[in-house]
């Protein structure tokens, strides 16, 4: 008997199909579609409140044109909704603190201004993107009496600030709901096809889940081709939801450098574990200055000392999305108060003239276009690698050669290789160079060489 049922297991072992042999062809990656405008695209931050003495969109709206002609390319404006009052912070409040996501701060003006706004934005080449705080709502928010149960609670069953954060003026959402979902895709949706915004700056963005950005995203797309920013650092964001996120590893890289004088290898770094890890398609916002730094830390200007320049223009020349903070074009020189009205003071200031050349090269020149549009850096081995990082980006013939000293200490390089000979321009002071080996490049500290190669 037991003979007989093995022999019965065996034959059936036997009559098992064989496992399908494992495809291992490379699969296309999911990655989210770049609207075509993003190609070059230069993002410029506005704090409606603080960009004019009257802190209005139609003042606002005055200075677009300047905005225009210095090249940027997507006015992101921190949020414009009315602001919670209860635990308010300061006499004007955060404008992280929504009250009505359908709504417009009459502190800033009027549903109509801030459409005429938009309006001119678009008629001068400009996309507008809004801030929007999906993660929590003001504590007034009249959604905390209709709908109680789309908020987090304490055990005692009070309304709470997002866990371990000090934000004692917003009540934290619960995405386990799903007409909280609901309300807040419809609402995302109701700016981009009533007001024909172009798309958001996701505050916290990994405070939610990522599942309800990749279904927004596709409801958002499904009026227009949009672009999004996540103030967050991942790269399954960028797979179904985000074109762009945060590069704060850029950022603490760069500010690293310029503290503990250690030289290029932090950054080398960075660009290195970009290139290997992150999608192609991926957007990396890189920036020197933001609302957040600004207000929290420290004026850029000090921050980065003589690095200044050097980090403004690596932002620029390097792989990543640039972004200005309002004001920067103006050497803004002071911590702007978060919660209070307080007017930039606007000038022409020293760097405005670099912003422009940056903007204009980087527009001009396909190979330092955004993530998958533009080229890779190529490192180009210097003799004084410690200190020195000197890449090309793009094709022989029409290549962008820069070298930056990353360091206090003044350093003159030769080149090994012949990845970057060629003839070309100074991007920046539009002398004449030609590069065939023998060269020595004498860079004092923290200097920065950009050239464009000329046929």
């Amino acid at each position: 008997m037991m003979r007989a049922v093995f022999a019965l297991g065996a034959a059936a072992l036997l009559a098992t199909p064989a496992l399908a042999e494992p495809d291992y062809t490379p699969r296309p990656p999911v990655e989210v579609t770049n609207a075509g405008w993003t190609r070059d695209a230069v993002l410029y931050q506005l704090n409606t409140r603080q960009f004019t003495q009257e802190g209005t969109f139609a003042a606002a709206q005055k200075q677009l044109p300047r905005l225009a002609s210095m090249g940027v390319d997507i006015i992101w404006l921190m949020p414009i909704h009315p602001i919670g009052e209860l635990n308010r912070k300061g006499s004007m409040g955060s404008p992280y603190a929504v009250r009505d996501y359908r709504a417009v701060n009459p502190d800033l003006g009027t549903e109509a201004e801030f459409r005429a706004f938009v309006d001119e934005a678009h008629r001068l080449g400009l996309k507008v993107i809004l801030d929007w705080v999906a993660n929590h709502s003001a504590f007034d928010n009249p959604l905390t009496v209709s709908h109680p149960e789309w908020y987090t609670r304490t055990p005692e069953g009070a309304l709470m600030s997002p866990n371990g954060t000090d934000w004692t003026d917003v009540a934290d959402f619960d995405y386990s709901q799903p007409a909280l979902r609901r309300y807040m895709t419809e609402s995302l949706v109701y700016w981009v096809r009533d007001f024909g915004i172009d798309g958001y700056r996701a505050d916290v963005a990994g405070y939610v889940p990522t599942d309800f950005w990749e279904t927004a995203r596709a409801e958002l797309d499904a009026v227009k081709p949009v672009f999004l920013l996540a103030e967050w650092e991942e790269r399954d964001l960028h797979t179904r939801a985000f074109d762009a996120t945060y590069a704060w590893t850029w950022k603490d890289a760069m500010q690293r450098t310029v503290k503990d004088g250690s030289g290029a290898g932090a950054m080398r770094s960075y660009y290195a574990e970009q290139a290997e890890s992150w999608p192609h398609a991926a957007l990396r916002m890189v920036y020197t200055d933001n609302h957040d730094q600004n207000s929290w830390d420290r004026v850029a200007s000090d921050i980065y000392g003589p690095a200044y320049e050097a980090a403004i223009a690596l932002s620029f020349v390097g792989s990543g999305l640039p972004l200005i903070y309002n004001g920067q074009e103006a050497d803004l020189d002071r911590k702007l108060l978060f919660f209070e009205k307080d007017p930039i003071s606007w000038k022409v200031g020293r760097h405005d003239a670099l912003f422009r050349k940056l903007i204009a090269l980087k527009t001009a020149s396909p190979a330092l276009h955004n993530g998958r549009f533009g080229a890779a850096m190529v490192e180009v081995p210097t003799s004084a690698a410690a200190d020195v990082y000197a890449f090309t980006r793009g094709e022989a013939g029409a290549r962008v050669f820069a070298v930056f000293n990353l360091s206090p200490r003044p350093q003159t390089v030769t080149f090994a290789h012949a990845r970057h000979h060629g003839r070309y321009v100074d991007a920046i002071s539009g002398e004449a160079a030609q590069f065939t080996g023998a060269e020595a490049l004498a860079l004092p500290a923290w200097a920065f060489r950009i050239y464009t190669e000329t046929k």
